[in-house]
Protein backbone atom coordinates (compact mmCIF):
# COMPACT_ATOMS: atom_id res chain seq x y z
CA UNK A 1 0.00 0.00 0.00
CA UNK A 2 1.40 3.59 -0.95
CA UNK A 3 1.54 5.93 1.77
CA UNK A 4 -0.56 9.09 0.94
CA UNK A 5 0.11 12.15 2.72
CA UNK A 6 -2.85 14.48 3.81
CA UNK A 7 -1.80 18.32 3.95
CA UNK A 8 -3.27 19.57 7.54
CA UNK A 9 -2.05 22.74 6.70
CA UNK A 10 -3.35 23.31 3.20
CA UNK A 11 -7.00 21.95 4.76
CA UNK A 12 -6.36 24.59 7.86
CA UNK A 13 -6.58 27.41 4.79
CA UNK A 14 -8.89 26.01 2.78
CA UNK A 15 -11.41 25.69 6.08
CA UNK A 16 -9.95 29.35 7.08
CA UNK A 17 -11.04 30.87 3.60
CA UNK A 18 -14.32 29.59 3.82
CA UNK A 19 -15.14 30.41 7.58
CA UNK A 20 -14.11 33.82 6.78
CA UNK A 21 -17.44 33.68 4.17
CA UNK A 22 -19.91 32.73 6.51
CA UNK A 23 -18.52 34.56 9.34
CA UNK A 24 -19.18 37.52 7.36
CA UNK A 25 -22.83 36.41 5.95
CA UNK A 26 -23.69 35.95 9.96
CA UNK A 27 -22.47 39.40 10.36
CA UNK A 28 -24.90 41.05 7.72
CA UNK A 29 -28.25 39.21 9.41
CA UNK A 30 -26.68 40.64 12.61
CA UNK A 31 -25.01 37.68 14.27
CA UNK A 32 -21.60 37.92 15.40
CA UNK A 33 -20.09 34.63 16.80
CA UNK A 34 -18.41 34.79 19.66
CA UNK A 35 -16.15 32.09 21.37
CA UNK A 36 -14.98 32.09 24.97
CA UNK A 37 -12.34 29.95 26.85
CA UNK A 38 -11.68 29.08 30.25
CA UNK A 39 -8.18 28.02 30.96
CA UNK A 40 -6.65 27.21 34.26
CA UNK A 41 -2.98 27.80 35.48
CA UNK A 42 0.43 28.20 33.51
CA UNK A 43 0.29 24.89 31.50
CA UNK A 44 2.22 25.93 28.26
CA UNK A 45 0.35 23.65 25.94
CA UNK A 46 -2.41 24.84 26.86
CA UNK A 47 -1.20 28.77 27.28
CA UNK A 48 -0.56 27.68 23.23
CA UNK A 49 -3.62 25.85 22.29
CA UNK A 50 -5.58 28.52 24.08
CA UNK A 51 -4.05 31.55 21.99
CA UNK A 52 -3.86 29.55 18.70
CA UNK A 53 -7.80 29.78 19.28
CA UNK A 54 -7.97 33.40 19.58
CA UNK A 55 -5.54 34.13 16.81
CA UNK A 56 -7.90 31.92 14.53
CA UNK A 57 -10.92 33.79 15.77
CA UNK A 58 -9.33 37.49 14.75
CA UNK A 59 -8.29 35.73 11.28
CA UNK A 60 -11.49 34.47 10.36
CA UNK A 61 -13.49 37.55 12.05
CA UNK A 62 -15.08 35.92 15.08
CA UNK A 63 -14.91 37.68 18.76
CA UNK A 64 -13.27 36.19 21.35
CA UNK A 65 -13.49 36.03 25.00
CA UNK A 66 -10.51 34.83 26.98
CA UNK A 67 -10.60 34.05 30.84
CA UNK A 68 -7.39 33.37 31.94
CA UNK A 69 -7.63 31.71 35.80
CA UNK A 70 -4.28 30.78 38.35
CA UNK A 71 -3.39 27.58 39.03
CA UNK A 72 -4.80 28.40 42.58
CA UNK A 73 -8.46 29.18 41.43
CA UNK A 74 -11.07 27.04 43.07
CA UNK A 75 -13.91 24.71 41.81
CA UNK A 76 -15.94 27.30 42.83
CA UNK A 77 -14.27 30.09 40.76
CA UNK A 78 -14.14 28.44 37.63
CA UNK A 79 -18.02 27.01 37.73
CA UNK A 80 -18.15 30.99 38.29
CA UNK A 81 -16.96 31.97 35.15
CA UNK A 82 -18.60 29.23 33.54
CA UNK A 83 -21.75 30.21 34.47
CA UNK A 84 -21.02 33.93 33.08
CA UNK A 85 -20.08 32.64 29.91
CA UNK A 86 -23.56 30.84 29.87
CA UNK A 87 -25.17 34.14 30.50
CA UNK A 88 -23.29 36.54 28.21
CA UNK A 89 -25.47 36.71 24.78
CA UNK A 90 -21.96 37.84 22.94
CA UNK A 91 -20.58 34.56 23.53
CA UNK A 92 -22.23 31.48 21.15
CA UNK A 93 -20.32 29.22 22.49
CA UNK A 94 -16.89 28.20 24.74
CA UNK A 95 -14.64 25.61 25.80
CA UNK A 96 -12.50 24.72 29.35
CA UNK A 97 -9.13 23.92 28.44
CA UNK A 98 -7.81 20.51 30.06
CA UNK A 99 -6.20 19.98 32.00
CA UNK A 100 -7.65 22.15 35.08
CA UNK A 101 -6.62 19.97 37.68
CA UNK A 102 -10.30 19.96 39.01
CA UNK A 103 -13.42 17.94 38.91
CA UNK A 104 -13.22 18.28 34.96
CA UNK A 105 -16.55 16.19 34.64
CA UNK A 106 -18.40 18.51 36.44
CA UNK A 107 -17.42 21.94 34.79
CA UNK A 108 -17.70 20.22 31.46
CA UNK A 109 -21.73 19.12 33.16
CA UNK A 110 -22.11 22.60 33.80
CA UNK A 111 -21.56 24.17 30.72
CA UNK A 112 -24.85 25.00 28.52
CA UNK A 113 -25.16 22.13 25.82
CA UNK A 114 -26.02 24.75 23.39
CA UNK A 115 -22.83 26.40 23.52
CA UNK A 116 -20.50 22.96 23.88
CA UNK A 117 -17.94 23.86 21.68
CA UNK A 118 -16.07 20.98 22.38
CA UNK A 119 -19.14 18.44 22.39
CA UNK A 120 -17.90 16.93 25.59
CA UNK A 121 -21.19 17.67 27.80
CA UNK A 122 -22.83 14.43 28.62
CA UNK A 123 -26.12 15.80 26.60
CA UNK A 124 -23.44 16.15 23.64
CA UNK A 125 -21.77 12.42 23.86
CA UNK A 126 -25.49 11.63 24.35
CA UNK A 127 -26.60 13.30 21.19
CA UNK A 128 -23.51 11.45 19.73
CA UNK A 129 -23.96 8.29 20.69
CA UNK A 130 -27.90 8.45 19.49
CA UNK A 131 -26.96 9.83 16.12
CA UNK A 132 -29.02 13.11 17.45
CA UNK A 133 -27.72 16.42 15.64
CA UNK A 134 -25.62 18.55 18.15
CA UNK A 135 -22.52 20.01 19.02
CA UNK A 136 -19.74 17.35 17.74
CA UNK A 137 -15.79 16.71 19.34
CA UNK A 138 -13.18 18.05 17.46
CA UNK A 139 -10.75 15.50 17.23
CA UNK A 140 -12.63 13.00 15.73
CA UNK A 141 -14.40 15.49 13.35
CA UNK A 142 -11.56 17.06 12.19
CA UNK A 143 -9.86 13.41 11.37
CA UNK A 144 -12.84 12.95 9.37
CA UNK A 145 -13.38 15.86 7.53
CA UNK A 146 -9.58 15.59 6.45
CA UNK A 147 -10.39 12.77 5.22
CA UNK A 148 -13.10 13.10 3.06
CA UNK A 149 -11.15 16.08 2.03
CA UNK A 150 -8.55 14.07 0.16
CA UNK A 151 -10.81 11.71 -1.30
CA UNK A 152 -10.40 8.64 1.02
CA UNK A 153 -13.20 6.12 1.20
CA UNK A 154 -14.41 6.36 4.45
CA UNK A 155 -17.35 3.04 4.35
CA UNK A 156 -15.72 0.20 4.31
CA UNK A 157 -12.23 1.34 5.74
CA UNK A 158 -10.68 -0.30 9.04
CA UNK A 159 -9.28 2.05 10.79
CA UNK A 160 -7.37 1.96 13.95
CA UNK A 161 -7.47 5.13 16.39
CA UNK A 162 -4.54 5.06 18.44
CA UNK A 163 -4.97 7.19 21.38
CA UNK A 164 -7.46 7.32 23.75
CA UNK A 165 -9.46 9.91 25.90
CA UNK A 166 -13.04 11.27 25.56
CA UNK A 167 -12.11 14.21 23.49
CA UNK A 168 -10.32 11.69 20.80
CA UNK A 169 -10.69 8.22 19.92
CA UNK A 170 -13.47 7.25 22.27
CA UNK A 171 -15.61 9.90 20.20
CA UNK A 172 -14.56 8.92 16.92
CA UNK A 173 -15.74 5.24 18.38
CA UNK A 174 -19.52 5.95 18.76
CA UNK A 175 -19.70 7.34 15.10
CA UNK A 176 -20.73 4.41 13.27
CA UNK A 177 -23.56 6.06 11.30
CA UNK A 178 -21.68 8.67 10.65
CA UNK A 179 -18.87 7.21 8.77
CA UNK A 180 -19.85 3.36 8.64
CA UNK A 181 -16.22 2.67 9.47
CA UNK A 182 -14.75 -1.00 11.43
CA UNK A 183 -12.41 0.14 14.00
CA UNK A 184 -10.00 -1.12 16.18
CA UNK A 185 -8.64 1.31 19.24
CA UNK A 186 -5.61 0.87 21.05
CA UNK A 187 -3.66 2.77 23.90
CA UNK A 188 0.03 3.73 24.39
CA UNK A 189 1.10 0.73 26.15
CA UNK A 190 -0.81 -1.66 24.07
CA UNK A 191 1.47 -4.27 23.33
CA UNK A 192 -0.66 -5.43 19.89
CA UNK A 193 -0.42 -2.59 18.56
CA UNK A 194 2.51 -3.05 15.70
CA UNK A 195 -0.41 -6.18 13.53
CA UNK A 196 -3.35 -4.20 14.19
CA UNK A 197 -1.96 -1.28 12.56
CA UNK A 198 -0.23 -3.31 9.80
CA UNK A 199 -3.99 -4.81 9.23
CA UNK A 200 -5.75 -1.48 8.84
CA UNK A 201 -6.16 0.56 5.90
CA UNK A 202 -6.19 4.15 8.18
CA UNK A 203 -4.30 4.24 10.38
CA UNK A 204 -4.82 7.35 12.75
CA UNK A 205 -2.43 8.37 15.23
CA UNK A 206 -3.54 10.48 18.55
CA UNK A 207 -1.73 12.68 20.85
CA UNK A 208 -0.41 9.31 22.69
CA UNK A 209 3.03 10.55 24.20
CA UNK A 210 4.80 8.00 22.42
CA UNK A 211 7.21 8.54 19.79
CA UNK A 212 7.34 6.21 16.60
CA UNK A 213 4.32 3.94 17.82
CA UNK A 214 2.79 4.33 14.56
CA UNK A 215 6.28 3.80 12.70
CA UNK A 216 6.99 0.71 14.42
CA UNK A 217 3.48 -0.97 13.19
CA UNK A 218 3.88 -0.02 9.71
CA UNK A 219 5.43 -1.89 7.13
CA UNK A 220 8.99 -0.29 5.15
CA UNK A 221 7.19 0.81 2.69
CA UNK A 222 5.53 3.53 4.74
CA UNK A 223 7.05 6.68 5.83
CA UNK A 224 4.25 8.33 8.21
CA UNK A 225 4.75 11.44 10.76
CA UNK A 226 5.70 10.32 14.27
CA UNK A 227 2.46 10.85 16.84
CA UNK A 228 3.53 14.52 18.73
CA UNK A 229 0.92 16.14 21.26
CA UNK A 230 1.42 20.27 21.23
CA UNK A 231 0.08 19.58 24.99
CA UNK A 232 2.90 18.63 27.22
CA UNK A 233 1.03 16.24 30.29
CA UNK A 234 0.88 18.36 33.68
CA UNK A 235 2.95 17.00 36.32
CA UNK A 236 2.00 17.39 39.83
Amino acid sequence: MTAQKLDGSATLKAIKEELKVRVAALKEHGVVPGLGTVLVGDDPGSHWYVGAKHKDCAEIGIESIRVDLPATASQAEVEAEIDRLNEDPSCTGFLIQQPTGLDEFALLSRVDPDKDVDGLHPVSLGRLALNVPGSLPCTPVGCIELLRRHGIELAGAEVVVVGGGVSAAGDLLLEPARAELARSLVGAADRVVPPVIRAAHGPEAGAVGAASMVRDGLGRGARPRRARSRRPRRTR
